[in-house]
């Protein structure tokens, strides 16, 4: 199933979830750096790190949602991407609950904003991994026909043109 929010022929929804994955596995460890060495400093960065995770977050789900509503009904693929959606709203909202508490005290970090972005990094892993389930196991995400020889997504032409033909003919007739 081909994504419907792309752009230069490839899905939008994988490109952004780097953002605050990242953005909030670093500032998890920020928290824990500033913690154990007591360099509130660390704790600071960390509470900006969350904060643009947050807002990576919500641009990733927005183009997540639009491949979402694509998903026939009725398919394990819809099962398996309500709720890595579903675990996915969650994590940014545990970050967001966190950030506020935690936005409070910008040179500290309380036990239940700690708790929230600890519990947030898990489901990160959970719905990571359902993430993977949809496109490498059930093919969300990926143009139909894919296949190694496929041609560049820029030419215009399908997925499963044979590529391999057009090379031999190119070359001999050079």
């Amino acid at each position: 199933m081909k994504s419907r929010a792309m752009v230069l022929g490839h899905p939008i929804h994988p490109m952004l979830i780097t953002f605050p994955v990242g953005l909030f596995v670093t500032g998890v460890l920020f928290e824990l750096i500033g913690l154990i060495g007591g360099d509130r400093l660390w704790v600071q960065i960390a509470l900006y790190m969350v904060a643009a995770g947050i807002i990576g977050g919500l641009l990733a789900a927005v183009a997540g949602f639009i491949d979402y509503l694509a998903i026939p009904a009725g398919t394990r693929a819809k099962s398996v991407a309500t709720m890595h959606g579903a675990g996915n709203f969650i994590m940014v909202v545990l970050f967001a609950i966190a950030w506020l508490l935690w936005f409070q005290t910008p040179r500290s970090i309380g036990v239940i904003p700690a708790i929230l972005t600890f519990i947030g990094v898990c489901i990160i892993g959970v719905t990571g991994w359902l993430g993977g389930e949809l496109v490498d196991r059930l093919g969300v995400g990926v143009d139909p026909g894919a296949n190694l020889n496929s041609p560049n997504s820029l030419s215009g032409l399908p997925a499963d043109a044979d590529l391999r033909g057009q090379e031999r003919r190119t070359r001999h007739s050079a």
